[in-house]
């Protein structure tokens, strides 16, 4: 029986993903003991949240400004396009430093159950972006899951008569991995991406 003010904390958190109905109410204790200092900075970052940051209107990742860096970085291969499923998955692939080129978020994966099919996905967005900025690669990076592979596939289809060259990201076994730990899937890409030992 907790204060209402509490108990609608409670309800409102436990409706986070992750968060179930004890963890929401550890979260909801903890902000009650909190300083209110703490408190108030944590309700004005979820103020500014939704006023601050919204989608690119080029990449669709979240950003504050428009374009996005990435978008705006003159320093970028635009002629190289990855695709991936959140904005999430963009930032990994920025924290590897490995990639200069642009991105594509489809803001998720075919998952009908979800209510999420081609059309809730930026895939229009993606073709009409292709041809007009004259994208020589497109690199598919979703993730190694069936909703991954479906909506990669998805998206190899709605680019094959645009004629820009599409790959998919390697997937394969872990450095530091164990085979009898590995699922079918990786062990499958795995032997698919095998390469020749030069001596």
């Amino acid at each position: 029986m907790y204060p209402k003010a509490l108990a609608d904390l409670i309800n409102s958190l436990a409706r986070l993903p992750g968060l179930g109905a004890k963890s929401a109410e550890r979260l909801a204790l903890h902000l009650v003991r909190a300083p209110a200092a703490e408190v108030r900075e944590l309700a004005g970052s979820l103020a500014r949240l939704k006023q601050e940051v919204h989608a690119c209107s080029q990449c669709y990742n979240l950003a504050d400004r428009d374009p996005c860096p990435i978008c705006a970085d003159p320093t970028r291969d635009r002629g190289l396009l990855a695709v991936v499923e959140t904005p999430a998955d963009l930032m990994a692939l920025e924290k590897a430093g490995v990639f200069r080129g642009v991105y594509h978020v489809l803001s998720g994966t075919l998952s009908p159950q979800d209510g999420l099919g081609p059309r809730q996905l930026n895939l229009a967005e993606l073709a009409r972006r292709v041809t007009e900025s004259r994208v020589r690669e497109v690199v598919i990076a979703t993730n190694p899951t069936s909703e991954g592979e479906a909506t990669a596939d998805l998206v190899a289809k709605a680019l094959e008569s645009l004629g820009v060259a599409v790959t998919r990201l390697g997937y394969g076994l872990p450095v530091g991995g164990d085979l009898k730990y590995m699922d079918a899937l990786t062990l499958s890409r795995s032997l698919a991406a095998r390469r020749r030992l030069e001596p």
